[in-house]
This record gives C-alpha cells, sequence and structure tokens, in this order.
C-alpha cells in the first residue's frame, strides 16, 4: 500500500559557500580518482567536502554493506556541522536502504539531498514519506568530477532559496515542446527505470498534480515504452499536469532505426492532452547538469516549440528563517 502524503513541505536550510557537504554512496561503489576530482572541485566553489573512509568499500557491485550504507547516510543527516547531503554516485542499491532509514532522523535533521539515476528512489521516498524537498541533479564523481558537468545558475537558484526563478531553456538548452500547454504542479520524477520500479510496493510514487519529470538512460524504445505503459496502466499518468523529459541518452534501438523515440513517448501519452517538453538536461546529461527542486511547485508553458520551466517558490530556507520555522 502506498505510504500517506504529509500534509506540508519541509525545506531544508539552503547552502552557502563555506559550507560542509557530506558525500555519501548509497549504491554502487566508487572510484577514489573520481572522488578526488570530484571533491576538488567542491573546494574550488567554496565549500568543506566530507566523507567517511568507509566510503570506499566494495560488496559485489554495492558500496559496502547495506549497514554501512545506512550508517553513512543516518550520521550525515544527524550532524550539525553538514549542511547538505551529496551523492557520490548512482548504479544500483538504494533500495536497499528503503525500510532501514530512520525517517524520524531524516525529519529531525532536514538538509539538502542531491542524487539522480538510482538515487530517485530516494528523491522520491523523502518528498512522498517526509514531505522533504529533495534535489534531482548533479553528482560528485559523475558530474563534479570534470569540467562543465554542472549547470551553476540551477544550482545556486535551487540550493540559495531563489524565488520565481527560471530555468535557461534557450536556443542552446536543446530543450522543445512536442505538445503546446500550460500546466501547474508540484515539481516531480527522476529516473524513469526507478519510477517504474516503485510500483507495487509500499514506496510508489505520488504523481497526481506533477509537473512530471522524467529521463533515462541507454533504454532502448520499447523499454521506454513499455515502462510508460505501466504507469499508464497503474493510473500514475491520469493525475499528471504537464511532461517534462530529459535527453534520454543512447535512448535507441539501433542508429537507422524508422522511428524516433519522440514518437515513441507520445504514442503512449499523447492522449492525456497536457503540455510535453523534451531535452531538459538532468540526471544523464552530456553536460551541465540542471538542478531540479523536487517537491515544490512550478509552471509549465509550452508554445510553438519552446518551452519555459518556472519554479514558483524557494526550495530552501536562509538560515534565519529556517531558524525561526524549526522554533515554531
Amino acid at each position: 500500500m502506498p505510504l500517506a502524503m504529509p500534509s506540508a513541505r519541509i525545506k531544508p536550510p539552503a547552502l552557502q559557500p563555506g559550507d560542509t557537504v557530506g558525500i555519501i554512496a548509497p549504491a554502487s561503489n566508487i572510484k577514489p580518482e573520481l572522488l578526488a576530482a570530484g571533491c576538488a572541485s567542491l573546494r574550488e566553489l567554496g565549500y568543506k567536502p566530507f566523507y567517511f573512509d568507509s566510503i570506499l568499500e566494495q560488496d559485489l557491485y554495492f558500496a559496502g554493506s547495506v549497514e554501512r550504507r545506512v550508517r553513512e547516510f543516518e550520521e550525515l543527516f544527524v550532524r550539525d556541522d553538514i549542511r547538505a547531503i551529496l551523492c557520490a554516485r548512482g548504479g544500483y542499491g538504494t533500495n536497499y536502504l528503503l525500510d532501514k532509514v530512520d525517517l524520524a532522523k531524516i525529519r529531525s535533521h532536514p538538509k539538502i539531498f542531491i542524487g539522480y539515476s538510482d538515487v530517485t528512489t530516494l528523491l522520491t521516498y523523502f518528498a512522498d514519506a517526509l514531505g522533504l524537498v529533495t534535489f534531482h541533479g548533479p553528482m560528485v564523481t559523475k558530474d563534479f568530477s570534470h569540467t562543465g558537468g554542472v549547470d551553476w545558475p540551477s544550482w545556486r537558484a535551487a540550493l540559495n532559496g531563489s524565488t520565481d526563478w527560471a530555468l535557461d531553456l534557450g536556443p542552446d538548452s536543446g530543450v522543445k515542446g512536442l505538445i503546446d500547454g500550460s500546466a501547474e504542479g508540484t515539481l516531480y520524477g527522476g529516473c524513469l527505470s526507478m519510477l517504474a520500479a516503485s510500483l507495487g510496493t509500499p514506496y510508489e510514487v505520488h504523481t497526481d498534480d506533477t509537473v512530471l519529470f522524467i529521463e533515462d538512460i541507454a533504454t532502448k524504445p520499447y523499454q521506454i515504452d513499455r515502462m510508460l505503459m505501466q504507469l499508464k496502466l497503474a493510473g500514475k499518468l491520469t493525475g499528471v499536469r504537464g511532461f517534462v523529459f530529459g535527453e534520454m541518452l543512447d535512448c535507441q534501438q539501433t542508429n537507422d532505426q524508422g522511428y524516433t523515440l519522440e514518437e515513441v513517448v507520445l504514442r503512449v501519452i499523447g492522449d492525456l492532452h497536457v503540455p510535453v517538453a523534451w531535452g531538459l538536461r538532468s540526471g544523464h546529461v552530456t553536460h551541465g547538469n540542471v538542478t531540479l527542486p523536487i517537491g515544490v511547485r512550478a509552471r509549465l508553458e509550452v508554445k510553438n516549440g519552446k518551452v519555459d520551466v518556472r519554479i514558483l517558490e524557494p526550495a530552501t530556507l536562509a538560515k534565519d528563517v529556517y531558524a525561526k520555522a524549526k522554533v515554531k
């Protein structure tokens, strides 16, 4: 049975240069050299990266045992000196944490939590179970480890508490409209494979009244079709107000296939009569990973091929505002 939705959203305190950023590996194991490169980038930005040495442990294809990963997760959340938590990478394995992480610790110590891919499982779980605003965005050994991996305007706006801000979706963004229209809803979503995998579990995604973001990588068109149909048949697309798809890297059958992935997707969702945008770089991307706050109100406008996505409320709170809210 799906989790009951909380009555109010919890917004974490904003992140500023000089803050300590905790790094976790909740899924697959990581490479030390990529961790070092990502941490160097964070230091150049003025942040203080912190991680436990056990982050480099391995257990099969996981970043150590599930006990290690849960302990790492909870300890970084409860520490007062840690201002945000960034995932080192995704891969596979966050589903092992779902029934073991102590939600009470997360609720009483809300922090910025950022990741994508397999981490979608935790992003949506915390958004649904706690009402915590989470962030679909760059990871340490992936995007921070190389030049040009992070979209800085969205990073700053999302994490510093900007109000009523728009994503930069100009001609060079690669974003285009597929179905015209306007919609307003809660920004939500992530990796399609993870969204579909939640169905039938207690951690099933809540998609009603959302602007639903969907992305994936190296997934054949018929597999994208199958997962979208699974969500549709489960009633998860009925209450969606609008769709924004990612770059969908390497999601093709063959180089010379006689159809586009856009055609495949519209065959499934075209009859829903809501706006659809395509090509937003968040998650698995070629460059410039966009940070998307999950759980805040957003507006999607699609007209004549052009797209506007506007975040209508701050995703984080200034430290003094957060402190007053916590006292209340």
